[in-house]
């Protein structure tokens, strides 16, 4: 049996909107993420860093780190960040910190060198009191593939 194409759309629409009403339709109470005052480590600080890029080669820079305390939850912190390297420029990023390790991305406002990647960072506190971090990082697209180093200490 041929089924007419008007008849064919018109049965794509409807599945189409009663797609779009069990997708869009509120979550159960149930199934909804209950906040949770931060109760975890605030790293928010200005740092100075020393690093050691597979392709440019060593470098220092100043990182900011900002907590989010709307989306900061539990243990789970959320954080607003920005790496400032002389002669490269600013890398606005956003992090995820649970415990002593942060998960970072950050991209060069400078889109043309695709300079951009996630970094992987480990908190332990000087014996100034004040935070430091190590951060190792990747770029899959900068310069054909990247990777580096950094040590970060809070000023």
């Amino acid at each position: 049996m041929k089924i007419p194409s008007s008849a064919f759309f018109v049965l794509l629409l409807c599945s189409a909107s009663v797609l779009a009403q069990t997708t869009t339709a509120a979550k159960p109470a149930s199934m909804r993420m209950a906040p949770v005052p931060f109760k975890g480590t605030d790293y928010s600080g200005v740092y100075d860093c020393r690093g050691m890029d597979s392709h440019e080669g060593p470098y220092n820079g100043v990182v900011t780190l900002e907590l989010v305390p709307s989306q900061s939850n539990g243990e789970h912190g959320a954080y607003r960040f920005k790496l400032e390297v002389p002669g490269y420029g600013e890398y606005p990023g956003h992090a995820a910190a649970k415990g002593r390790e942060m998960g970072i991305f950050f991209a060069n406002t400078d889109p043309a060198p695709k300079d951009y990647g996630t970094g992987l960072a480990s908190f332990a506190k000087g014996k100034n009191g004040k935070w430091t971090f190590t951060k190792y990082y990747y770029q899959p697209e900068f310069k054909g593939g990247n990777f580096g180093n950094e040590t970060c200490f809070q000023r």
